[in-house]
């Protein structure tokens, strides 16, 4: 229970607290005032060891004799820095410290004593050994208990646990006792550390600094309801992200924030701060093991070459940019139609990763005058394509749009990377694209068709490539925003069916496998990326709303809204005539593509794009099902589609 103080007292209390957030030393004033009691206790000192009343022959030399003490001390505070400390957080390193200051300045001085008794010229030097057993005694004492009345005070001033965040850090080792140092530094964040979570069982029902550590097995609702816990910090260097992701859900679930200790290179100036202290994102609670990349494979591939990447300002497209500043290419072209994003990702080359070998040219993929212009100026080695329409609700009101743009795009560019003998096209494809039920998904399978059509055309030297994979976590337009900004907005979280699943991934992650898998492939192939496994969208947008601090259906209301035109309940990454086969990396499938006519399906293709426009949207739609037959639109305005 909590203690009930007077009014008096509570008054004191918070002007203190006033003062302490208002007022910190600096360091060069903690220093003088040290070396000011130091002054003082050798005079002191003097006064004690001659009763009050200091002989006359030694009044002229004691004061010199004072200086020469204090400069002693000073040079060893100088030397461990005993000053540096916040004195209101004092800790035994602190206290520590001071001792040894102290300890090393005496001997100094004892030493100078002895040489200025031996030698009589630097008698100025022969302190007498009893003041200066009384000046270490009293100095040594001073300023340890007058840093501990100091941290007393301020202790006084903010105790306040009873409207502390109650927290539990998980981790009882270094990181985890400098978590808790941390979190109890500063009044500003009222953090109460309720005990320690680890996972070793030999510091299980221990003790540490008077915290009692746990194991996970305590992370239960009554254990959480009668400590009136919060929050939980992880604070653990080495951890699987299985077990972290474990941690993380299992806090989340018991409506707990969860918090992430910053690794050791990022802390500020060397130092944990309480603001670097970050919630969990959602790829921890997915719990995604990092990318492994044949980084010589990859550089091996790009060393010295020109690379083009289309949808350059896009999410992907962005993403292969910021991953290509590791690598040594000789220049990247970054293409796209969207001027502001692109105006965005240039200063953000520029300013953060200071390189001058991105070259910024807004264009239209479907431009192909243009397109051409880029070719023929810049002759790349390399062709990243992440240039499309990607929203499926949008596409399905205008698949004139993505067939002109994701399509034709696709046709272009292609038939400029055979022209101009690029080595390697890579085009990032979706999960939407394999039995699509829209509009946009079976552009996308479309665009699949153009590439596997140019890879199997005679006579030529490039490697097409397709990158097969789901949603990605973030993504602009994505259900992650969308999510995040309802619930900045107080809800409702809207959520089109309680049973829809996804595949999800990082953007990073997502790119880095786009990298490998390109310089994997010798032409021809599909690769599916291992997405792990599908997350229903339900349980996400719930994860979202703990993980952000409020309990869902009750702080904010999740709402189903219905399955959207084009919109199916789960995705798939292969097509019923497909099947997988390995590769050197454990996360990149190849599928076993189907066979196709090139030339038929290319001469279609070219038939729909220059007749686009006189077509209607229904007559658009049969014309891509005729040239995908596994097209079946969830679309009721598509389903009885005439033949063209």
């Amino acid at each position: 229970m909590s203690t009930v103080y007077p009014k008096w007292i509570l008054d004191l209390r918070r002007r203190m607290l006033d003062f302490f957030n208002r007022h910190s030393l600096p360091r060069w004033m903690v220093f003088a005032a040290d070396v000011s009691v130091v002054f003082m206790a050798f005079i002191v000192a003097y006064w004690l060891r001659f009763n009050f009343v200091i002989p006359e022959d030694r009044l002229e030399i004691f004061l010199y004799q004072g200086l020469i003490a204090t400069s002693v001390y000073a040079l060893f505070c100088l030397v461990f820095r005993s000053y540096s400390g916040l004195i209101r957080h004092t800790t035994l390193t602190d206290v520590t410290m001071v001792f040894v200051v102290t300890t090393c300045s005496a001997i100094t001085l004892i030493i100078f004593s002895y040489i200025g008794g031996w030698l009589h010229w630097v008698e100025i030097l022969a302190i007498p050994l009893s003041v200066l057993l009384i000046h270490y005694v009293s100095v040594t004492v001073f300023l340890f208990f007058g840093r501990l009345l100091i941290k007393l005070i301020f202790r006084f001033a903010t105790r306040t646990s009873s409207s502390k965040k109650r927290v539990l850090i998980y981790g009882a080792g270094e990181l985890g006792f400098v978590v808790k140092r941390v979190v109890l530094s500063d009044p500003r964040y009222a953090f109460h550390v309720s005990g320690f979570i680890d996972d070793d069982k030999n510091l299980q029902g221990k003790k540490i600094n008077g915290i009692n550590v746990y194991g996970a097995s305590v992370l239960t609702p009554e254990f959480i309801e009668k400590n009136r816990i919060e929050s939980l910090i992880i604070a653990i260097k080495a951890l699987t992200v299985d077990r972290k992701s474990s941690m993380i859900r299992s806090a989340v679930n018991l409506g707990l924030e969860v918090l992430d200790t910053p690794e050791v290179d990022k802390w500020l100036t060397g130092q944990l701060k309480q603001p670097q202290f970050r919630r969990v994102a959602l790829e921890d609670l997915l719990g995604r093991e990092p990318i492994k990349l044949n980084i010589g494979m990859i550089k091996k591939g790009l060393a010295g070459k020109t690379i083009l990447v289309t949808g350059a300002a896009g999410s992907i497209g962005s993403e292969i940019a910021r991953q290509l500043t590791s690598f040594p290419s000789e220049r990247v072209i970054l293409v796209d139609q969207a001027e502001t994003p692109l105006f965005y990702i240039q200063n953000e080359l520029r300013e953060k990763f200071l390189d001058s070998r991105f070259l910024i040219r807004p264009a239209d993929v479907t431009h192909a005058a243009r397109m051409e212009q880029i070719f023929e100026e810049f002759r790349p080695d390399i062709v990243f394509h992440a240039a499309a329409y990607k929203h499926v609700s949008l596409m399905e009101e205008n698949p004139h749009e993505a067939i002109r743009v994701n399509v034709g795009g696709t046709r272009i560019v292609t038939d400029l990377a055979l022209k101009y003998n690029v080595e390697k096209f890579v085009m990032i494809s979706t999960d939407k694209s394999v039995n699509p039920s829209s509009v946009m998904g079976a552009s996308k399978r479309l665009c699949e068709k153009v590439v596997q059509s140019r890879a199997r055309a005679e006579r030529h030297t490039t490697q097409f490539i397709i990158t097969r994979f789901g949603n990605v976590l973030g993504s602009n337009g994505s259900v992650i925003p969308i999510f995040t900004r309802q619930i900045e907005n107080g809800g409702p979280v809207t959520v089109t069916h309680p049973e829809v699943y996804r595949y999800f991934m990082t953007i990073p992650e997502a790119c880095q496998l786009v990298l490998e898998a390109g310089f994997m492939g010798q032409g021809g192939e599909i690769f599916v990326f291992d997405m792990g496994q599908q997350v229903k969208i339900a349980d996400l947008a719930r994860a979202m709303i703990k993980l952000s601090g409020f309990i869902p259906d009750k702080d904010i209301q999740i709402i189903y809204t219905g399955l959207r035109p084009g919109e199916k309940l789960y995705e798939e990454l292969l097509t019923d005539s497909e099947k997988t086969l390995p590769t050197h990396h454990p996360k990149i499938k190849k599928a076993a593509v189907e066979e196709l006519d090139g030339k038929s399906v290319l001469s279609r293709i070219d038939r729909l794009l220059k007749d686009l426009y006189t077509y209607s949207a229904e007559e658009v739609v049969q014309v891509m099902k005729d040239l995908i037959p596994e097209y079946k639109s969830t679309n009721g305005k598509f389903k009885k589609a005439q033949k063209v």
